[in-house]
C-alpha cells in the first residue's frame, strides 16, 4: 500500500512539473523598450515581436511633451483626438491588460499620432504554447526520447493505479 501511495505521489509530482509553464507569471512590457514612448519609433514592428496576455502590464514611459490616449479602432485609424476622453497621465502609465481583445493607444499632442506615435495590440486570453525545438545533437535526441518515454511510463503507472 505504501508503494502505491509513493507511486501516486511521484506521478502527481511529475504531472505538476509538466504543467508548470501554464502558470507563468505575467509579463511587464515597456512600450518601445529602452526608447520608450517617443516620436520616430516603429510601434507596429515593436508590437509584432511581443505576445500580450491577460494579466500582463504595458508601461508607457515618456517626457512631459507627450501623452497616452486609449481610443477605439476607428478613432485610432483616423487619429481622432476628439475621441480621446481616456487621457492617461503622468509620464509613466501602467496599464494592466484585464481582458482579451484589441487595444489602441496614441499620443494626441500635435501631429504625433499622424507621425506614427501610435500602438495597436492584441491581448490573448492565454499564452500560445512555445513550439517544440528539434534536438540539435544526438545527445539532445536521446534526452527528447527519454522525456517522451518518462511521460509514457508515468501515464502507464497512473493507469495501472487507477485500475
Amino acid at each position: 500500500m505504501a508503494f502505491k501511495q509513493m507511486l501516486i505521489f511521484a506521478a502527481a509530482s511529475l504531472a505538476v512539473i509538466a504543467f508548470l509553464p501554464a502558470f507563468a507569471v505575467a509579463t511587464e512590457h515597456i512600450v518601445g523598450d529602452e526608447s520608450g514612448w517617443v516620436l520616430n519609433f516603429d510601434y507596429a514592428k515593436w508590437a509584432e515581436t511581443k505576445q500580450f496576455v491577460v494579466g500582463d502590464t504595458i508601461v508607457f514611459k515618456y517626457s512631459s511633451s507627450h501623452n497616452v490616449m486609449e481610443v477605439g479602432g476607428p478613432d485610432f485609424l483616423a487619429c481622432n483626438k476628439a475621441a480621446t476622453t481616456n487621457a492617461l497621465k503622468p509620464v509613466e502609465d501602467r496599464i494592466t491588460l484585464d481582458k482579451a481583445g484589441r487595444r489602441w493607444f496614441f499620443c494626441s499632442v500635435g501631429q504625433h499620432c499622424k507621425d506614427g506615435m501610435k500602438l495597436k495590440i492584441t491581448v490573448l486570453e492565454t499564452a500560445a504554447p512555445a513550439p517544440a525545438l528539434p534536438p540539435s545533437s544526438p545527445a539532445g535526441s536521446v534526452r527528447a526520447n527519454f522525456g517522451q518515454a518518462a511521460a509514457a511510463v508515468t501515464a502507464l503507472a497512473v493507469a495501472v493505479l487507477v485500475l
